[in-house]
């Protein structure tokens, strides 16, 4: 029986996107007290798991490099957003001295 439902080019599981999912979890994961510093690892070990265990377990080669795409995606998504955030209360910061 086959129950795994992959979308768009393997961007999408059972419909949820893969990268804000890791994100997710990852910041689950920070606040169960993993250290930041070690939330880019987990985002890559985590989309290493999906690529080769759910999105490409026939084919690991390609499950590998999905998965290392779709974890430092997570990750730079993440650090980027995080960046801009701290860009714009500085900004409000300097703004309002």
């Amino acid at each position: 029986m086959h129950y795994k439902k992959v979308g768009w080019k393997g961007l999408e599981i059972y419909e949820v996107p893969i990268v804000p999912l890791i994100i997710g979890v990852v910041e689950l994961l920070k606040s169960l007290g993993v250290p930041n510093k070690f939330s880019a690892l987990a985002a890559v070990l985590m989309g290493l798991l999906i690529g080769v265990f759910f999105l490409y377990p026939t084919n690991i080669p390609e499950g590998i490099i999905t998965g290392l795409s779709l974890g430092l995606a997570a990750s730079g998504l993440y650090s980027a957003t995080k960046n801009t955030v701290e860009g714009v209360k500085n900004m409000r910061i300097s703004k309002n001295k």
